[in-house]
């Protein structure tokens, strides 16, 4: 974790309302920098609301949001990506009739390196540009084991390949911040223990700075040094996987909850 005090993303006392309906109510959340951060709570808390609200999909109805010293409020989703916010989401957004390939790719070319009349003319440095971007993007995959699938339609992929090719293209954007909504949803035990391997190993690898929504609370225990807890739009508890789990308000209104479907 880096020492400097001022966090990478700092939330400071936001709310987001829809008419009568608060969705989150003076929530304050940081994130550190090299953090893996986890964010829980039962169904309607308003955590993927908190994503949308960061990555510009929401504007807050008050409150401020930091990323790198840089203000979010008002910016819209491409700027905020281009600062280094990458996310993947509850529901999968692939392009499904693109490529696998194809899908890893369109990250790379949202900062253009050649102008339109290098590319018009067909230009060696469009070719060549092309051609580094395939390799990069193979490089993503062979790291979530998809890189034999390179040229099949990204659609045709069994939902669990789905899931980490939208990793594959959240990381091919090169974020210093990596938001993951649910990247366990339909997973089994054995994919479950395999994603927890997955997302260690490109942590460590990318140098990443992580926020993960997850309703497996065992993956969350075993990745997160530091929980947040919302529920009903507002934060409920924040602490080390230990505190969270010996919380009697986050046991009463969540943990055991779920301890009882079980």
């Amino acid at each position: 974790m880096d020492n400097n005090n001022t966090p990478l993303l700092d939330v400071r006392h936001m709310s987001i309302f829809f008419g009568g309906l608060h969705a989150i109510e003076d929530v304050s959340v940081h994130v550190n920098q090299g953090e893996f951060v986890g964010l829980i709570g039962p169904n309607g808390a308003g955590k993927t609301t908190f994503f949308n609200s960061i990555t510009g999909y929401i504007k807050p109805t008050a409150g401020e949001i930091e990323f790198d010293g840089k203000s979010l409020v008002r910016k819209q989703p491409a700027v905020i990506a281009n600062y280094g916010i990458s996310r993947t989401f509850q529901n999968i957004r692939l392009f499904p009739k693109m490529t696998v390939l194809e899908n890893v790719s369109i990250p790379m070319h949202s900062t253009p390196k050649y102008s339109i009349w290098s590319a018009m003319l067909g230009l060696p440095v469009v070719k060549q540009t092309q051609h580094e971007t395939e390799e990069r993007a193979l490089e993503y995959l062979s790291i979530l084991g998809l890189a034999d699938q390179k040229d099949r339609e990204a659609g045709t992929l069994p939902y669990g390949s789905q899931r980490r090719l939208e990793i594959a293209r959240a990381l091919a954007a090169s974020p210093k911040l990596l938001l993951l909504d649910e990247p366990a949803a339909g997973m089994n035990n054995d994919e479950c223990q395999e994603l927890v391997e997955l997302l260690r190993g490109i942590y460590k690898m990318f140098n990443l700075t992580v926020v993960m929504i997850e309703h497996h609370i065992d993956i969350v225990l075993r990745l997160c040094s530091r929980i947040y807890v919302l529920n009903l739009g507002q934060l409920l508890s924040e602490g080390t996987p230990k505190e969270i789990q010996t919380d009697p308000k986050v046991i009463k209104a969540y943990l055991g909850e779920r301890r009882r479907r079980v």
